[in-house]
């Protein structure tokens, strides 16, 4: 026996803690559980359609209209209350397996985004020098087409109206 195998049968919860570690494992898992609950349910409805009509049925001498209704209400009111809980249980057990895997979806993107950030917060940092045209300030100065948009001084306004 080897001592992964000790460890194993030491800790109950062993294999619960590596279930709760893989998204896909924790989604089948649940998934055993929300079989489980689905056929309880359907048997206890089962049940529910099967007592409601014997209790109803039930009568004693005497009853007038209605009474074995309202005697029977209690009995049908509780097996209601214990499916609905159940049908409570499935739609979190479907619940809990979106959520765990939105978890883990939300956790690769958080590490994503911090990656970008941090490479980002590099570039800002120290910036790349980017080749810059030479003589840039002395093709301005000395391109033919001088409008508008190029730059000039109040001295070279020939026939240029003012502002």
């Amino acid at each position: 026996m080897s001592t992964e195998d000790e460890t194993f049968f030491d800790d109950p919860n062993a294999a619960l803690r590596e279930i709760a570690q893989n998204p896909a494992a924790y989604a089948h898992y649940l998934r055993d559980f929300y079989r489980v609950v689905l056929d309880m349910q359907a048997k206890l409805e089962i049940l529910q359609r099967e007592t409601r009509v014997h209790c109803r049925g039930t009568r004693v001498e005497g009853d007038k209209f209605g009474q074995a209704f309202l005697r029977s209400f209690p009995v049908e009111k509780s097996l209601n209350d214990v499916i609905k809980n159940l049908k409570s249980v499935t739609s979190g057990l479907e619940r809990s397996a979106h959520k765990r895997h939105a978890h883990d979806e939300k956790v690769k993107e958080v590490k994503k985004q911090r990656k970008e950030k941090a490479q980002l917060k590099e570039q800002k940092n120290n910036p790349q020098l980017q080749a810059s045209p030479e003589n840039s300030g002395q093709q301005d100065a000395q391109s033919p087409n001088m409008g508008c948009g190029g730059p000039t001084s109040i001295y070279n306004l020939d026939r240029r109206e003012s502002a």
